[in-house]
C-alpha cells in the first residue's frame, strides 16, 4: 500500500490501515488542519519541498506482523538491512526495533529487560495495548501546533518507539531503534515517547540512514521524553541520512526533580537538517546535556544546537556543539539558553566550535541567551577555526600522510563527542567521519 500527497481523506486512510482508536484518529485530523494552516519556519535554510508528491505511508507487506525473529524478515530487507550493519549491532543491546519505511518490522527484546517491566515496543502497539499511559504523555511537551512539521508528524505518524521505564529500574544495556528510508520521495514520521519513571535509567540508541536519490525524501520525527524524580535519561543518535534528506526534527525533554538528561546528536547527512534536542529542566537541581557534532559537505546545510530552558532552582545546562564544513558546505549553531526569574542559583554553559576545512565553506553562530535571575549566570563560548598549515606541516614531517593528518585533526576535534558514545557507535563515527572529508 502507497499513499502519495495529503488531504484529510488519506489521513483518515492511514489510521484506517492502523485500525485506531476514534482519539487517534481525531489527533491526526485536528493535526492536519494546523498543518494546513501553519507556514513554514521563518528563519534558517530554505525549505523547498512539494507536500503532494511525499510517499506518506508505505508498506509493501501489508499483512506483514512486527516480528522477533530475522528467518521471519523478508530477505531483501534484511540484506539491505545487513549492508548498514543493523543486524551486528543488536548483540550490544538490550532491546532493538527496526523500522523499514512507514512500519517496524523487527522487535525483540532480551528477557532479563523484560523481567523488569520494561515495556519497549511500538507506538501503535502501545496506543492499543497501553493507552491510558500512552494519553496522558503523548503530544504534551511537542503540541501539533508548534511548527508546520511537528502538525505533520502528528498528522501522519507511522511507527516509531514507545519505551517504558518502570520506577527504580536501572538497564544494563542500551535500547536502539533504527530507521531506513529505502523508496525515492519517501516521507518517514516516526514518533517516539519515553518515559523514564522517577530513581531510573535509561540509555536509548537512535541510528537513521538512506540511500540516495534525485528527488528529494523528508524525515519529520517527534520525539517525547519524561525523566522522572532522581531519573537519568541519555538519547544517542548518529544519522547518516542521504543527501537529498529534508531531516527536520523536533526533540524535547521534560525534567523532573533532580533528573538528569543527556542528548547525544550526530549529523553527518541530509541535504538540510534542522534539529534543536531541548530540555525543559521543569524540576529544582535537574540537569540538561547536549554535544552535538555537525558535518556539513557540498551541497548540505546542517543547521543544529540546543535548546536549555531553566524552570526550577539550582538547575544546570550544558550545551557543547561541534561544526565541520568542507567543500562549499553549511554548518551553523542555532540555540536558545533560556534561565527564567523563578530559576534561582542555575547555571547555563554554552560552548560552539566549528572547523573549516576550506575557503568555500560557510559557518554562522546563532545564539540566543536569556537570564532573568539574577543568582544565576549563562555562559557563552565560540571558536571558528581552520586546520593550521604548521600543525599539518609538522605531523607530516614526523612521516604522516596530509590525508590521515588531516583525519586526525578532525577526530581529536570531535573528540568530546566521540568519546561519549558505545565503542560499537563510536568506531562508526570514525569511519562515516572519513568517508565524508
Amino acid at each position: 500500500m502507497e499513499i502519495v500527497g495529503i488531504d484529510e481523506k488519506k489521513v483518515e486512510s492511514i489510521s484506517k490501515v492502523k485500525n485506531e482508536d476514534d482519539w487517534v484518529t481525531n489527533y491526526r485530523l485536528d493535526s492536519y488542519q494546523k498543518f494546513e494552516k501553519i507556514g513554514l519556519p521563518t528563519f534558517g535554510p530554505e525549505i523547498d519541498l512539494d507536500f503532494s508528491k511525499i510517499i506518506y505511508y508505505k508498506n509493501s507487506e501489508a499483512d506483514q506482523r512486527i516480528q522477533d525473529d530475522w528467518n521471519n524478515v523478508l530477505k531483501p530487507i534484511v540484506d539491505d538491512l545487513d549492508s548498514v550493519g543493523v543486524r551486528e549491532s543488536e548483540i550490544h543491546m538490550g532491546g532493538m526495533g527496526v523500522q523499514y519505511e512507514s512500519e517496524v518490522i523487527y522487535h525483540s527484546m532480551l528477557k532479563e529487560i523484560e523481567e523488569k517491566n520494561v515495556i519497549f515496543t511500538s507506538i501503535e502497539r502501545a496506543m492499543k495495548e497501553y493507552p491510558d499511559l500512552v494519553k496522558k504523555y503523548f503530544g504534551k511537551i511537542v503540541l501539533n501546533s508548534e511548527n508546520k512539521f511537528a502538525a505533520l508528524n502528528g498528522a501522519v505518524f507511522s511507527g516509531g518507539s514507545f519505551i517504558y521505564v518502570p520506577p527504580n529500574t536501572k538497564l544494563d544495556r542500551p535500547l536502539q531503534s533504527y530507521f531506513r528510508i529505502n523508496s525515492k520521495n519517501m516521507g518517514q514520521f516516526e514518533r517516539t515517547l519515553i518515559i523514564v519513571d522517577d530513581n531510573s535509567d535509561l540509555h536509548y540508541i537512535e541510528g537513521c540512514t538512506a540511500p540516495t536519490y534525485s528527488e528529494s525524501s523528508l524525515h519529520a520525527a517527534v520525539v517525547e521524553i519524561y525523566v522522572g524524580k532522581n531519573s537519568r535519561c541519555r538519547y544517542s543518535t548518529v544519522q547518516n541520512w542521504a543527501n537529498n534528506v529534508y531531516n527536520l526534527v523536533t526533540k524535547r525533554a521534560l525534567v523532573d526533580t533532580h533528573g538528569t538528561m543527556e542528548w547525544i546528536d550526530g549529523n553527518i547527512g541530509s541535504k538540510v537538517t534542522m534539529k534543536y534536542p531541548c530540555c525543559i529542566l521543569k524540576g529544582d537541581y535537574s540537569k540538561g546535556t547536549c554535544i552535538t557534532i555537525s558535518v556539513a559537505g557540498r551541497d548540505q546545510i546542517q543547521d543544529t544546537g540546543a535548546r536549555m530552558i531553566h524552570i526550577g532552582s539550582h538547575t544546570i545546562s550544558n550545551i557543547i556543539s561541534k561544526s565541520i564544513a568542507r567543500n562549499g558546505g553549511n554548518a551553523t549553531y542555532r540555540g536558545k539558553a533560556f534561565i527564567q526569574g523563578k530559576a534561582k542559583n542555575s547555571e547555563a554553559s554554552v560552548k560552539c566550535d566549528t572547523l573549516i576545512l576550506d575557503e568555500k565553506s560557510k559557518s554562522d553562530t546563532i545564539p540566543v541567551n536569556s537570564c532573568f535571575q539574577s543568582s544565576s549566570h549563562i555562559e557563552h563560548e565560540a571558536t571558528v577555526s581552520r586546520i593550521s598549515d604548521d600543525n599539518l606541516f609538522y605531523m607530516m614531517s614526523r612521516g604522516i600522510s596530509k590525508e590521515r593528518a588531516m583525519d586526525l585533526i578532525v577526530l581529536g576535534f570531535i573528540e568530546k563527542f566521540r568519546e561519549e558514545l558505545p565503542m560499537e557507535y563510536a568506531v562508526e563515527l570514525n569511519q562515516l567521519i572519513k568517508r565524508n572529508l
